[in-house]
C-alpha cells in the first residue's frame, strides 16, 4: 500500500472516531483519548495527522456542514411559492438531522455551544451552507413584490442580521444552562415562524403579491 494511500486510510479513521465523539458530547467533553481508544491508533499518530483538537473539531464541523449542505440541495424547490418552498427546505433539514445525529449534534454544538476560540473558524467552515440559504432566499425574493425602499441585497442583509440574532439568542440561553434538549427543540420550532416573518415583513402588505402578479 502506497504511503499516501496509508495516511488516508488512517485520517478516515481518526475522523470516523471523532465524529463519532464529537457527534455524542460537547467541544469541552469531547476527549482525544476516547477518539484514540474507538479508532485504535496512539495518540502520537493521531497528532501527526491533526496538529490539535481544535484541528480535528474543526474538520468534523467542516464535513458536517458539507454533508448538510449537499443533503439539503438534493430537494428540488418550487421558487415561486415561498411559504411552500421554506417548509419543504425545513423539512428536509429536519429529516437529515433525524438521519444523522452525530451531524445533528455537531451541528447544534456549533450553533448553541459554539467554543469561543474557533467561533471565526466554524464561521468558515459554514460558508458554503449559508451562501446556500442566502441563495435560496434571492431567488425567493424574485417571485415577491418588496415593500417600497426595499432591495434583494437589503432584505438579505437582513436576514444574516436576524439568523445572527436568533443563535445569538439560544446561545446566551444554553450559557444559562437551560435543557439543551428544549433549547434545540425550541430553535427548531421557531425556525419556521421567524423565516415566515423576515420574509413577509419584507413584502407588500397587500396581499404579498409575486412579480409576475405585479407586472
Amino acid at each position: 500500500m502506497k504511503q499516501q494511500e496509508k495516511t488516508k486510510r488512517t485520517q478516515e479513521r481518526i475522523l470516523a472516531a471523532a465524529i463519532a465523539e464529537f457527534g455524542t458530547k460537547s467541544y469541552e467533553a469531547a476527549s482525544v483519548n476516547n477518539i484514540c481508544s474507538e479508532s485504535g491508533l496512539s495518540k502520537g499518530l493521531l497528532y501527526h495527522n491533526f496538529k490539535s483538537k481544535d484541528e480535528l473539531y474543526l474538520r468534523c464541523v467542516k464535513i458536517c456542514y458539507d454533508k448538510m449542505t449537499e443533503y439539503l440541495k438534493g430537494e428540488e424547490l418550487d421558487l415561486t411559492d415561498a411559504h411552500r418552498s421554506l417548509e419543504k427546505l425545513l423539512s428536509r433539514r429536519q429529516k437529515f438531522l433525524e438521519e444523522y445525529p452525530h451531524y445533528g449534534c455537531i451541528f447544534f454544538n456549533t450553533i448553541l455551544q459554539p467554543p469561543a476560540h474557533l467561533s471565526d473558524a466554524i464561521h468558515t467552515m459554514r460558508k458554503e451552507f449559508d451562501e446556500f440559504h442566502a441563495e435560496c432566499y434571492r431567488s425567493l425574493l424574485q417571485h415577491l413584490l418588496l415593500r417600497e425602499g426595499i432591495t434583494a441585497d437589503k432584505a438579505l442583509k437582513y436576514f444574516s442580521i436576524f439568523q445572527e440574532m436568533f443563535n445569538g439568542y439560544f446561545q446566551r440561553e444554553a450559557a444559562k444552562g437551560n435543557d439543551y434538549q428544549t433549547l434545540i427543540e425550541d430553535h427548531e420550532g421557531m425556525l419556521s415562524g421567524l423565516l415566515d416573518i423576515i420574509l413577509y415583513g419584507i413584502a407588500s402588505p397587500a396581499g404579498a403579491p409575486t412579480a409576475k402578479e405585479r407586472n
